[in-house]
């Protein structure tokens, strides 16, 4: 009787020991995350932390990362304010800022992003014009003069100004970056992970929240 209670207890210790060592470490900074050197004035209402994913439609990581960040907005819910800012390396990638903008401005940006998405990564359609765009975004039921008139107004012309010097003032070197409370930048380019990335997210609005960072 001894001798079993024995090699349970070992066993339940071993147990407990796996556990302990599958339990995922605290995010490092300077590793999982970055702390800016120079943080953004944050605009998130009251009682939200602000998140801002950097993207391109171009980018592959992007299209990788995208449906992790969207479970993970709408798992955060009221948690959160956040926002997206289409980046521009490039000239000629310009008018992918205009698209997400333009989109937005006629609220459909969160139906037809994977659409967008899809379109340039598995049918290889860049969509690097702007009839090539009302062209796609026809077969997805947006009327063409309407996505035209959005596109060439002059409130998506000054997003499109604006985001480019949000580049440069949040120092974005890749995409996809996700900036948390305008000072703690992270991404898979960080964690080595897109479900990594997501945890380290989770971190970093909890450690807001709590006044912890």
């Amino acid at each position: 009787m001894k001798k079993l209670l024995s090699t349970l207890l070992l066993s339940l210790g071993l147990a407990a020991a796996g556990f302990a060592q599958a339990t995922p470490a605290a995010p490092v900074s300077g590793k999982d995350f970055e702390v800016m050197k120079s943080p953004q004035p944050v605009s998130a209402p009251a009682g939200k932390v602000e998140v801002i994913e950097f993207f391109w439609y171009g980018c592959p990581h992007c299209y990788e990362f995208e449906p992790t960040i969207e479970a993970w907005v709408k798992k955060q819910g009221n948690n959160i304010d956040f926002k997206r800012v289409p980046v521009a390396f490039r000239d000629d990638f310009v008018p992918h800022s205009k698209l997400f903008y333009a989109v937005s401005a006629l609220g459909i940006s969160e139906k037809v992003t994977p659409a967008i998405f899809n379109a340039i990564h598995k049918q290889k359609n860049y969509l690097l014009t702007p009839q090539a765009q009302a062209d796609f975004l026809a077969t997805q039921g947006v009327d063409k003069k309407q996505f035209m008139d959005a596109y060439n107004s002059f409130s998506v012309q000054g997003q499109v100004k604006q985001s480019a010097e949000l580049l440069k003032n949040y120092a974005i070197d890749g995409v996809p970056t996700v900036v948390v409370q305008g000072k703690y930048k992270t991404g898979p380019a960080y964690t080595n992970s897109i479900p990594g990335t997501a945890q380290v997210l989770d971190y970093l609005v909890k450690q807001v929240q709590d006044k912890k960072l």
